[in-house]
């Protein structure tokens, strides 16, 4: 899948457009293991099996960080600048845990277009309201207001 690319001057039109949610993927204990092992959380509730299962929440859980880390899967659902060269992640202006993900559970995200803002010709400011489902359950894992910079060429 790749991004919808629109020229210039039309992406500000896609402010208030929902995009197609991403297709279901499953949060695997070996990638929660994974992910602990790249920042140095290997709090029990997410590596130890057997010892999470005793707790109240019945199993591991994937770090919210790691729930965080799929929203670039999201990105190739939103439409992109004509002639862009890069985009770079500017940051959060809102993120929420909301619901918790345990391994084996999949889930998938949702997202609309906030606002398109050219700070000039080339660079532009785009945010995005992206939600994160979890497969069954009615609470969604997470809800972020992410911005991205886009740059492009003449």
């Amino acid at each position: 899948m790749s991004n919808k690319i629109v020229p210039k001057d039309e992406l500000v039109n896609f402010v208030g457009t929902k995009v197609e949610p991403t297709a279901w993927y499953e949060v695997t204990q070996e990638r929660i293991n994974e992910f602990a092992h790249c920042t140095g959380d290997d709090y029990f509730i997410h590596v130890d099996v057997e010892k999470a299962k005793k707790t109240d929440l019945g199993g591991t859980i994937a770090h919210g960080l790691l729930t965080l880390s799929f929203l670039p899967y999201l990105m190739n659902n939103f439409p992109a600048p004509e002639g862009m060269t890069h985009g770079l992640n500017y940051g959060f202006d809102k993120v929420r845990f909301l619901g918790i993900v345990h391994s084996g559970k999949r889930v998938r995200i949702h997202g609309e277009v906030m606002d398109v803002t050219w700070k000039d010709e080339h660079n532009c400011k785009f945010t995005t309201a992206v939600t994160v489902e979890i497969e069954g359950e009615e609470k969604p894992a997470l809800y972020a207001e992410w911005i991205l910079y886009y740059e492009t060429e003449d």
